[in-house]
Formats: structure tokens, sequence, C-alpha cells
């Protein structure tokens, strides 16, 4: 029971002060975490320095070689021994650590990766001599007259070596690889006026895994060609393009159709003044924007700029530079939401191009025979006979050639209504047939519409419901006890805090002396609920992202089952105005592509998409 704790020792311990090599070290172990964190943070220099064109390569997944090269401002001899100073930076001068406007700012990237490997620097500024500088182990070499036009090159080898136990927590060269790569695509996609190139070095062989262009135009169009490039043209073909602005604060990019969802959170990337970051509040934004148009299972994907003024967002909140911190954080998470949203509405009954590649792919027609004959694409005069034909009969006994074999068909067809072939220069086209009592066939001016009726009309009754929830407001229903519940001293705060927010959601609360909470309403769509096991939700839900959509989201949900069960079932048989009326409709709804659950509510097949089925093309 007498002895003394380890860390204390019998005599006192004695305060030392590192030196420069020790400090570096232990600067690199929070910089350059492994080697795409060391790629980071050289393209970012290169970025800073101006540089139009940088190529990276690398090496056993960048644990023995290292190299970047750009076409930048460059470096003079007297500036190389003072760029591998700890704390020396060109980017600001230190009287203004808010006002960044530039990647890096801290002074600690090359002094740290010359303290854990070898580390040389060949660069050249313009009016001047190239020179080179070498530092290994943090020991800085002297410097040297080189060859070189322009920019600079930064070489890194075997790193690590100095501190060979950090190697030991390196995976694998193909893991490494990977993360080097997707650190320059996420770099890439800010500054699409910038070419990359990046290629892997293996023995005597060199192969290029990533190449992009400097993209032409304005921004968008700009931002379209390299997002396409770096996430497949499918991203960009079903992504709406963002433009909001709210108190200073703008956001640009785009986000992709709720169609157009993945199974994890891989393809969401967010900047902030050009930055990437991986922000916790931010990406709970993104989340909460599609709410309502995702079930549970699938993520959104995103390519989210954040532009503001440098001295509204702490960015000097980590070394990495990966987190940062909003002066006042609901602005830009409001944003995010209220910006997502109206440019998904803007898109209105859109549904993704995947949904009919998948559809396409489905099929399988048979084998193709050799081709005997195939007739010329027919011209407009007998497009506008054959749609005429096409038009739904009373029955087929009124077809003008009777069928030769028997021939039951699954399709309920309905005679055409006046002003129908109108209706074929629409979006959604004039329905044709209604296939098991459930698909609405439609014929478009260019191909075919395939919709799931009760899926469509359920979309239509739940954007109904909200607009009345929004218009009306959640009607609360007050307990005739109030239900206590007891909280810690700062859970009751934050409650508190955002009192009002629930309120205007059905949900009434006020101290009840100490660090309990009285709940004396709650919102009369949800019924008795267990108010106490809200409440704790909801707090875990400010803990992890700062706000709450907990109760927003039972809302939603309880509307979203008045609507499933409100809606047209299916089995039911639908007349030819019917379904029209339901195609309208769909057309002027937003979000009406995708059923509450983010499933597809209509497949489009273009023309000549059928005809390559049938091997007409």
């Amino acid at each position: 029971m007498n002895a003394q704790p380890p860390q204390i020792g019998a005599s006192r311990p004695v305060i030392r002060q590192l030196d420069d090599a020790a400090a570096n070290r232990i600067a690199a172990g929070e910089v350059v975490e492994r080697p795409a964190s060391a790629v980071k943070e050289l393209v970012e220099n290169a970025l800073d320095a101006g540089a139009s064109r940088i190529e990276i390569a690398y090496a056993d997944g960048g644990k023995t070689l290292i190299r970047i090269s750009d076409d930048g401002c460059g470096m003079t001899a007297e500036d190389l021994p003072l760029a591998l100073c700890r704390h020396a930076t060109s980017k600001i001068d230190g009287s203004d650590l808010l006002n960044i406007h530039t990647f890096g700012f801290r002074g600690e990237a090359l002094p740290s990766l010359g303290a854990v490997g070898r580390l040389t620097i060949t660069s050249r500024a313009e009016g001047f001599e190239a020179a080179q500088i070498t530092v290994s182990g943090g020991r800085i070499g002297a410097v040297k007259p080189a060859a070189l036009n322009r920019g600079t090159v930064v070489e890194l080898r075997d790193l690590f070596f100095a501190t060979p136990a950090r190697l030991k927590f390196l995976r694998t060269d193909r893991t490494e690889a990977q993360a080097i790569a997707d650190t320059v695509k996420r770099l890439a996609m800010a500054e699409p006026y910038v070419s990359f190139t990046l290629r892997e070095i293996a023995g005597s062989e060199t192969r290029e895994i990533f190449r992009a262009d400097a993209e032409q135009g304005e921004l968008f169009g700009a931002l379209s060609g390299r997002l396409g490039r770096i996430l497949g043209r499918a991203f960009a073909d079903n992504a709406v393009p963002l433009d909001a602005d709210r108190e200073g604060i703008r956001l640009t990019g785009y986000a992709a159709l709720p169609t157009y969802s993945r199974g994890a959170a891989v393809e969401q990337f967010l900047f902030v003044n050009g930055r990437p970051v991986r922000d916790k509040m931010l990406l709970g934004a993104l989340r909460a924007a599609y709410i309502d148009v995702l079930s549970r299972d699938r993520h959104p994907a995103a390519v989210l700029f954040l532009t503001c003024d440098p001295e509204s967002v702490d960015v000097n909140v980590h070394p990495a530079k990966a987190e940062v911190r909003f002066r006042e954080a609901g602005v830009p998470r409001g944003l995010i939401v209220t910006g997502i949203r109206h440019a998904l509405a803007q898109s209105g009954h859109r549904s993704s191009s995947t949904v009919a590649t998948a559809t396409l792919g489905a099929m399988q027609p048979e084998p193709a025979q050799p081709r005997i004959y195939q007739m010329e694409r027919p011209s407009s005069g007998a497009i506008r006979n054959a749609f005429a034909a096409q038009m739904p009969l009373q029955s087929f006994d009124e077809a003008p050639q009777p069928f030769t074999a028997p021939f039951a068909p699954s399709a309920r067809v309905e005679p055409a209504p006046p002003g129908t072939a109108e209706l074929i220069h629409r979006p959604l086209g004039a329905a044709r047939a209604q296939l098991h009592e459930n698909y609405i066939i439609a014929q478009t001016e260019r191909g075919m519409v395939i919709v799931d009726q009760h899926a469509a009309h359920e979309r239509l009754v739940y954007e109904r419901l909200k607009a009345q929830s929004a218009e009306k407001g959640i009607a609360a229903q007050a307990l005739l006890i109030p239900e206590i519940v007891e909280l810690s001293a700062a859970e009751a705060a934050r409650l508190l805090d955002v009192a009002e927010e629930l309120h205007r959601l059905g949900l009434a609360i006020e101290p009840f002396g100490g660090s309990a909470i009285a709940v004396r309403e709650t919102p009369a769509i949800l019924g008795e609920i267990n108010a106490a096991a809200l409440l704790r939700d909801i707090l875990d839900e400010l803990a992890d992202q700062g706000d709450s959509l907990r109760l927003q989201s039972k809302i939603d949900a309880v509307l979203s089952r008045m609507s499933c069960h409100g809606s047209i079932r299916s089995g039911r048989q639908m007349r030819v105005e019917e379904m029209n009326a339901l195609l309208r409709e769909m057309e002027a709804t937003p979000l009406s592509g995708q059923c509450n659950h983010g499933r597809p509510t209509y497949v489009e097949l273009k023309l000549s998409d059928i005809e390559r089925l049938f091997g007409r093309t």
C-alpha cells in the first residue's frame, strides 16, 4: 500500500531543452503519418508556389521514394537552408494567424520530412541559378549548384529510416500506394486548372497511375470535367450543380441525385477555402440534406466547396490541417442542408441515368443471328404514323392485322383520350398501358418510360404532407402529466439551448429544478412516445454532430408511412386518364424521381438503347 506510483522516481525529474533534431522528429509524428501525408504536404507546397503542372512519382508505396516536380515560382540558393528550419515559411508573417490564404503556414513539413528521411530539394527561381540542398535524418548539407529549368523538385527517399519504429505501422505497398492516389485525386478536385500526373516506379519501369490535364472554360464546366475524370462520368452525369451563399459563405460543387447513392461514404468530399477537410459537422449536414430521400443504409455522393473569409474559420486546429473550426458553425451547416435540398428540388422528377443502364444490363437478349436484312432508319413521317398506330386500342380485335397465333397479353390497355399524341413530347410521355397492375408504360418522343405507380404516388403524397406540415406547423399534444427526465447539468444545458427549435417541431421542454428536464408537449403525429429515450437520442446527435435531426427524422418517418398507406396500391388497375395525371404530377413535383427510400420511381429507356438490344444499330 506504500508503493510509489511508477511515474514518480526517487529523484526529482530534470527539465531539458530538446534539440532541433528531436523536436523535428516529434513534429513529424503529427504531420507525416504515412507516405500519403508527405505527398499531401509537398503537393500543397507546389500549389502555394503557383504551379500549373505537378508531377508525382513514387516507389514501393512511397516508402523508398517520393518525388514531386512542379513549375512554380521556385526558391533561390539563399532560401533553401531557411526552408529547412522549423517555423520558417513564406506563407505568413506571423502577425495574423487567422487571415490565412494558403495551404501551408506552419513551416513544419520540410524540416519534419528531413528529420525522418533523406530529403533533397532542387529549385530555381526566375532570374536566379538553380541550387540544391540535402538533409538526411536532420543533418543539413551544404547548398550546391544544380541543373533545373524552372520550379522545384523535392525528392524524399527512405521515409522513416531515422525512426524505424514508425515503419512497423505502415501498411502494404499496395495500400500505401492507394492512399497516395486518393490524396492526389482529392487535391486535384480543388484545382481543376492545374495539371496532375501520378506515376509509379517499379525497377526500370514507370507506370502512369493517374493523369488529369488542366481544364478550360468557366468554373462549373471545368469542375465537372475534372470530377468526371476522377470520379467517373456516371457521377458527373448524375450530379446537380450547387451555387448558394449565406452570410458571407458561398457553397459550390456538385451533389449527386438520390438514385445515384453509394453503399458507403466513399464519394463524399469537403473543401474549405480549397483545403480538403474531414469535418463531422459538415458531413452530418450532408447526411441531413438527404435525410428524407435516402434509406439509412445508403450514402449520398457529393463534392462540396465552402468559400469564406479566412478570418471566419480557424484552420490551425491540427498540424495536419485536416480539421477546421467555424466561428459560426450553424451557418455553413444550414447552407449545406438548404443548398443541396434546393438543388435537388430544382432537378424535378429527374432520376439517375445509371438506373436505365442497370435495367438494360438486366435484359438478356437472345443470341445474335446473322443479319439478313436491316431496314433503314424510318423518316419522320413514318415515325408519326407508327406512333398513331401504337395508340391503345379498345381491344386487340381492332388491330389492323389480326394475330395469327394465340396471344394472352398481360397489359391492360385503354382507349386513347383526345390530345394524347401531344403528351408524347412531355418529359414522361403519354401513358400506353399498365402491366401487372403496378407498372405504367409511357411512350416518349425518344423512347419509353416504365413507372412504378405505387412508389411514384407515395412520393407525391409525401411531398404534399410535408408541404402541409411546413405551412401549418407540427401540431403538439399536451401531456396530462409532464414527463420528468433526469440528466446531467451539461446535458440539460445542451438541450435547453435548442429548446426553441424543438418547440417548433412540437416538443416542448423546460427546466424542472436542478438538472432535470420537464417534457410538457410532444408532436401529436408521433402518438405515444418514450420522451426520455427521444431526448437521449437528440443528445447523442448533438454531441456527435453539433445539431440534431432526430425529432425531424421521426416526424418525416411518420409522414412517409402515412404517404405509403395513402398512395395508390400495387394491384390497382388505372385508367389512361389516371395514369397520365400521375405522370403530369410527377413532372411538377420535386424529387419525384425517387421514392421516400431513395429507390427510383421510374426508368427511362432511350430508343437507341432499345434498338441496340435488338441489334438494330
